[in-house]
């Protein structure tokens, strides 16, 4: 499946905001934020310009899209089921996106960023309910348990990533079991309970026109 294979962190400074997709680079000073929180590109520094609605709207989605590591086609699949499901369609959309099964896989803490849980789902290093699955894409549903397969409950990454985990990380919705690498979908998040700092209904009011 298709994905951006370019630098990561030009898309943060592209947003003006850290979207952590690098990992423990995005918490340390090496994060090119911290120097350099201005627009890629050679004249980057003098974009001053007053930004459309439409512009704002654009701006959104492009950091949504961008933090979950999807492309324009698969984001407009995602916002499309969002808007047949029952109830907000903002809240959906992002039910929908923490419900994969690269994102949980980051959440839990196997990863220590989205693109690289989206590598270990594809290179089948994890098991829903038994089973193997290698589409990131998948959606986990309540009470689904992601288990390491046992060839590769020794991957440096996954180790080093439950290693930097931190008490506050962890959140209300999932379960981790650090001992015998497995981690539990209890329920799908409320949008309070989902910790990005985005505004969905300008996504919404985007692909609504």
């Amino acid at each position: 499946m298709a994905c951006y294979t370019g630098p990561v962190c030009k898309l943060c400074r592209r947003e003006s905001q850290k979207l952590f997709l690098k990992g423990s680079k995005c918490t340390s000073p090496k994060c090119p934020i911290e120097s350099r929180n201005f627009p890629p590109g050679q004249h980057g520094q003098n974009r001053r310009f007053k930004q459309s609605e439409y512009g704002t709207q654009l701006r959104e989605k492009q950091k949504v899209r961008r933090m979950y590591g999807l492309l324009e086609t698969q984001f407009r699949n995602c916002y499309v089921r969002a808007v047949k499901e029952k109830g907000v369609t903002g809240e959906n959309l992002l039910q929908i996106l923490e419900s994969r099964v690269d994102n949980i896989v980051y959440r839990i803490g196997f990863a220590p960023s989205r693109r690289a849980a989206r590598q270990l789902v594809r290179h089948r290093h994890f098991t829903i309910n038994g089973k193997v699955v290698d589409i990131p894409s998948y959606q986990i549903k309540p009470g689904d348990e992601i288990k390491v397969r046992e060839k590769s409950r020794k991957l440096d990454t996954i180790h080093q990533s439950l290693r930097r985990i931190r008490e506050g990380r962890q959140l209300s919705w999932l379960e981790l079991n650090k001992a015998n690498l497995t981690g539990t979908l209890l329920e799908v998040p409320t949008r309070e309970n989902i910790p990005v700092e985005v505004n969905e209904s300008l996504i919404v009011e985007l692909y609504s026109k």
